[in-house]
């Protein structure tokens, strides 16, 4: 049975927003490299690496369908800020974007009571929980270093760590 219209229609446009979230983070990467904030640059390169399989996971879901991905063009992505706090307060209000975006498309599968959508945006949901708490926890101790100084520089070594787990193989 074919997906309804409005539901393909919408997952196309969610599976756009996630290959711009992954441009505006590569773009972060590059702008936090050139600031010599490797561990910085680091955590934008894995979210970068997030958003891609994001994007992936739903272009899948869509062919598993029987459906068919439309790709868009992916529109021009912000490319320099005030420093890394700026970053990642850009980062916090495009997850919060992200959040919101995804509650539309689980709201129209459940206007169309699509089940096996619904089912599937549960990843989503508890995806975007813990993508905003921890961009939010990166962004409050950044405030609390005034994103300068030592404390900068403990925090971008920590980042160094972070390492990209494709948790979008994970059944919801």
């Amino acid at each position: 049975m074919a997906m309804n219209k409005k539901m393909l229609e919408i997952l196309n446009e969610q599976i756009n927003k996630e290959m711009y979230s992954a441009h505006l983070y590569l773009s972060m990467n590059a702008y936090l490299n050139s600031k010599n904030l490797p561990g910085f640059a680091n955590y934008m390169r894995v979210q970068y690496q997030e958003e891609t399989s994001h994007a992936l996971k739903l272009f899948d879901y869509l062919l598993e369908r029987g459906e068919r991905a439309v790709l868009a063009e992916v529109g021009a992505v912000k490319v320099d800020w005030e420093g890394p706090i700026d970053v990642f307060e850009d980062t916090y209000k495009h997850e919060q974007f992200i959040t919101e975006s995804i509650n539309e498309v689980l709201g129209v599968a459940h206007e169309v009571k699509d089940y096996a959508t619904i089912n599937m945006l549960q990843w989503y949901i508890n995806e975007q929980v813990e993508e905003e708490a921890h961009v939010s926890s990166v962004l409050e101790q950044l405030k609390m270093v005034e994103g300068k100084g030592t404390g900068l520089f403990m925090l971008d070594r920590e980042m160094q760590n972070r390492v990209f787990v494709d948790s979008t193989q994970e059944k919801a």
